[in-house]
């Protein structure tokens, strides 16, 4: 496939504790942002190589963002079994506790969070597992 970056863009009506969450609980880099582009604001939130990221924009006059199903999730891997549990810990002391999966299998080495808009993310530890 030709394209060289991919991007999830999803709404918020609380862009400042979105990016807090994933910028300063799950640990992800500010890779961009703009302000008043045609009523949005948004961020940009990815690994250092840039090739993936997240985007979150919020419109001036505000725009309903329901939440998806509980087995709607974003999963993050993540090698050593300390870190994954480090950011568990630091989201746990912002005010996001772990919350039961939906699907059993992401209890076996995951811990799902919910994220100040109710959408769900795992963090997975893959030691033992490859990148499965």
């Amino acid at each position: 496939m030709p394209a060289v970056q991919f991007r999830i863009a999803r709404p918020t009506d609380q862009l400042e504790k979105v990016v807090e969450f994933y910028r300063d609980g799950v640990g992800l880099e500010v890779v961009g942002s703009f302000e008043k582009h045609d009523g949005y604001d948004g961020v940009m939130l990815g690994l250092p190589d840039l090739s993936y990221h997240l985007e979150f924009t919020q419109h001036e006059n505000g725009s309903p963002c329901p939440a998806p199903t509980e087995d709607n999730l974003l999963v993050f891997y993540i090698p050593e079994k300390e870190a994954r549990d480090a950011i568990a810990r630091r989201l746990h002391d912002m005010g996001y506790p772990e919350v039961e999966p939906e699907n059993p299998y992401w209890k076996n080495a995951g811990v799902t969070i919910t994220d100040p808009d109710g959408w769900r993310i795992v963090l997975q530890n893959t030691e033992g597992l490859g990148s499965k």
